[in-house]
């Protein structure tokens, strides 16, 4: 590789047959490297504040940290609120340096007159919808989602239950670096009270979904296996499929100490065990959950992967049988999802990535179903935020309705496959200037700017974005066949190679 593109280079297919090439990368020296540098990280961003918990102030995730982010967080909410008493929603993972972290965090918002509601273990979708029902000004979810145990983060929310958008997240970093900010004395003192049960009231809600049929799950009689990483979807999970009439349930991990037994993200290549079990236990599937359970993945009763991509997929062709409307998700999602949308006569639209860029897309659309390929479904239905616990809920009753077989139902969709690259430049690299390059060569190809730059080839696209921490590019691309995606990556690849 030229050494203008720097050291690194790495590409992950979204395909079953990667597992041991995902496997071989793991064990890599290369990525042993990067796993040291990111040991020591802490990221501040307008959608939270992550890092790893240790170490100086200002380098980690540390107490003077936490405390910091969660004052600016308080400034800007009391700014907002309607109500001269401001009342926050808290909840957590099941991290090791979980309680730690939320002492900090709801002791600073008691010193700053905010009255403290704590649901203790939660999920980040139950937290999402106790802000609305408890009518709070925002809340405060203690989870750093998919990233490993020594990582914990501040993901901040609106009144809404939804996450920051870009000006209220800057605020936030802005109000984090004031040095005046003043606390409140002792008798104005926001108020503590918790309530461990809330996790009940989401599952009676996914119930009280009118696309939810309990009774069709229940004729199915569904043996399901599911990991939880030992996390919080380990007392959400069981719970929600008792109550939707799943015969019989293995629970893998489920103890939710914060020990995760592999990787947490819920990728093919760290769900080895997840397949064994659907296999020996001759399962009809498998669900994985990742730590804060907002996103969704599946495995078929033959052990392989349904394919998190495809978790959206299959929830929207459900919902669309039965509701009209549009879909939406990011511009690194498979074009399934528009396939199954325009085959039933509606319209799909492509946000730029992240969560609350799909949210704010999806109101303008008036779409009925959204979400992201990373296994995150949102129903506005319930609430905008991804929720695995309304994603099992709505694909049990698509499977039981259908009965098909899991690997069945995964082929009745348009077959597609992502390859997953980036480059690391040089230092000191116009990252815009190649981006823009790229973009005057395929003018004439449909192409879209709203996020990097994504050139469309009939039924095949490019994704090309930019990191805005690192010298970075990712490109993702996406064919009808690993190898067709492969080849359409390695012609952009070399299209900046010549730009350099």
């Amino acid at each position: 590789m030229s050494t203008t593109l720097g050291l690194f280079r790495i590409r992950v297919l979204n395909y079953t047959f990667c597992r041991e090439a995902c496997k071989t990368f793991l064990n890599s020296p290369c990525n042993r490297i990067f796993a040291k540098i990111c040991a020591m990280s802490l990221i501040k961003s307008i959608s939270g504040i992550r890092g790893t918990i240790g170490g100086k102030p200002g380098e980690n995730l540390t107490p003077p940290d936490i405390v910091k982010f969660v004052t600016g967080y308080s400034i800007y909410i009391k700014s907002t609120a309607s109500t001269e008493k401001v009342k926050i929603v808290v909840g957590r993972d099941a991290r090791v340096s979980g309680i730690m972290v939320s002492n900090l965090v709801c002791g600073t918002l008691m010193g700053l007159g905010i009255d403290v509601i704590d649901l203790g273990l939660s999920t980040t979708p139950t937290v999402e919808l106790a802000v609305t029902e408890y009518k709070a000004q925002g809340g405060i979810i203690l989870t750093a989602s998919h990233n490993p145990g020594q990582w914990n983060a501040l993901k901040l929310l609106n009144s809404d239950g939804e996450f920051l958008d870009n000006a209220a997240g800057t605020l936030v970093l802005e109000n984090s670096e004031l040095t005046d900010n003043e606390y409140t004395p002792v008798e104005q003192l926001g108020s503590y009270s918790t309530d461990n049960a809330f996790i009940d009231r989401h599952i009676q809600m996914v119930l009280d979904l009118p696309l939810v049929d309990t009774g069709s799950i229940k004729k199915a009689n569904f043996k399901v296996v599911i990991d939880a990483v030992n996390s919080t979807g380990g007392i959400a999970i069981p719970k929600l499929l008792k109550a939707l009439g799943v015969k019989e349930t293995i629970e893998l991990y489920c103890e939710p100490n914060g020990i995760f037994p592999h990787n947490p993200e819920p990728l093919p290549e760290h769900l080895h065990e997840l397949s064994k079990t659907v296999l020996e236990q001759n399962a009809h599937l498998g669900f994985v959950v990742d730590p804060d359970v907002d996103r969704l993945a599946i495995v078929s009763e033959n052990g392989w992967m349904f394919g998190e991509e495809y978790t959206l997929v299959a929830v929207a062709d459900y919902v669309l049988q039965h509701t009209p409307g549009n879909t939406v998700s990011n511009m690194s999602s498979t074009r399934a999802l528009r396939d199954v949308t325009e085959s039933k006569g509606y319209s799909y639209s492509a946000s730029a990535v992240g969560e609350v860029n799909v949210v704010k897309l999806m109101k303008e659309t008036h779409a009925v179903i959204g979400g992201e390929g990373n296994g995150g479904v949102i129903y506005p239905e319930i609430h905008y935020g991804r929720d695995a616990l309304v994603g099992i809920a709505l694909f049990l009753t698509h499977l039981a309705k259908t009965g098909m077989s899991c690997s069945q139902l995964r082929a009745s969709y348009p077959e597609y496959v992502i390859s997953k690259n980036k480059i690391t430049l040089s230092a000191g690299m116009d990252t815009d200037m190649i981006l823009l390059k790229v973009e005057e060569k395929y003018r004439d190809q449909p192409h879209s700017t709203i996020d990097g730059v994504k050139i469309e080839f009939g039924n095949e696209w490019v994704h090309l974005r930019k990191s805005n921490t690192e010298p970075i590019i990712r490109i993702y691309a996406e064919s009808v066949s690993a190898a067709r995606a492969e080849e359409l990556a390695e012609k952009i690849i070399r299209d900046i190679k010549e730009f350099i």
